[in-house]
């Protein structure tokens, strides 16, 4: 057989062909590499600019919600919502929120549906008065019914039925310190109110106190005949489902220290102004004596009354509930977090 020499020439162009290939093969893996590196760094830029953007978003959402706040406290009468107001109109401007009156004709506690529509769209769309507290004597109304899509926060003050019965009784006749000059409609009528109850007056009549069942049921006509059982359910279910917070008169401090605590953008700086200044005694009764115990058990027989105290003990019972968490979380602390969110 014929073999064919290879000479040391071809040896020598054969390796460094070999060479060669190496170093292109080797070159095309540092350009892979390098473009993967780059791709790395491209979609770890686009995470970092997501997070960035997220956060901002995250951020500007939160000032937009705190500057589109409201809240609406339709108050009930003679249940120290006087003074929770002086409150908030020595604050709001420090705050950076509007205080807004209601003031409906008459002292009408009801509005047509026309007006309840205009209302609603003024709370939702009146963006350069917001954040804003509007407060009034004014019965609930559901911003549901009505289609929009902020709804406001509620929040409210109940007092035992009897307790704001007779200082209503006596604010007719002798006013209060907030204008004691004012005369009310009943102004010269000594008549106490253990007399009116003995001689069945209309001023005395337990019908008188189905107040704040109407004030939390709403509009409907049912809210406002006295002694209705789906008034009262209602009134309940909107406490509970509509209303941020129900404090109670005879604890208004809580009540103020709560809403600090919850509501920080409105109620900042608030229990200490309370505590501290004359606001926390506005409009006290300018004179009232305290039924008898024969007085009370006559009140207390009635449908009214038990069913308005009904609603009160109801508020009072989630009132201290969240008064004791709330409390509790300043001493303990309480924070949650997120986890396991899924997909990755």
């Amino acid at each position: 057989m014929f073999y064919r020499t290879i000479s040391p020439r071809m040896w020598v162009f054969a390796a460094l062909l070999g060479l060669t290939l190496f170093l292109i093969f080797f070159e095309v893996q540092v350009m892979r590499l390098d473009e993967s590196r780059k791709q790395l760094e491209i979609t770890v830029a686009r995470m970092q600019l997501r997070s960035v953007e997220q956060r901002r978003l995250e951020n500007k959402l939160s000032v937009l919600d705190s500057k589109n706040m409201v809240i609406i406290y339709n108050r009930v009468p003679k249940t120290a919502s006087t003074s929770f107001m002086g409150v908030a109109y020595d604050i709001c401007k420090q705050n950076g929120f509007h205080v807004l009156h209601i003031n409906v004709t008459g002292n009408m506690h009801v509005l047509t549906l026309a007006n309840q529509l205009k209302f609603v769209q003024n709370v939702s769309y009146w963006h350069s008065i917001k954040p804003a507290l509007y407060h009034g004597h004014m019965a609930f109304v559901n911003f549901e019914k009505f289609g929009v899509n902020q709804h406001p926060i509620y929040i409210n003050i109940i007092r035992k039925p009897l307790d704001r019965l007779v200082s209503y009784y006596y604010f007719l006749r002798f006013g209060d310190d907030f204008r004691p000059h004012l005369v009310r409609r009943k102004h010269g009528d000594k008549m106490t109110f253990d007399e009116c109850v003995e001689l069945g007056e209309s001023d005395c009549d337990p019908n008188n106190m189905w107040l704040q069942i109407p004030f939390f049921c709403g509009h409907a006509p049912e809210c406002w005949k006295p002694g209705n059982e789906w008034a009262l359910a209602e009134a309940k279910r909107n406490l509970l489902n509509h209303y941020f917070l129900v404090g109670v008169t005879e604890e208004l401090s809580d009540f103020v220290k709560i809403l600090e605590i919850t509501l920080p953008t409105f109620f900042h700086g608030a229990s200490s102004h309370y505590e501290s200044s004359n606001k926390s005694h506005l409009r006290r009764t300018a004179q009232k004596m305290d039924p008898s115990p024969s007085t009370v058990a006559q009140i207390q027989k009635s449908q009214v009354w038990r069913m308005e105290n009904e609603l009160y003990e109801y508020a009072l019972d989630i009132f201290h509930s969240v008064k004791k968490k709330s409390f509790d979380s300043l001493e303990k602390g309480q924070i949650f977090t997120y986890e396991k969110i899924r997909p990755k």
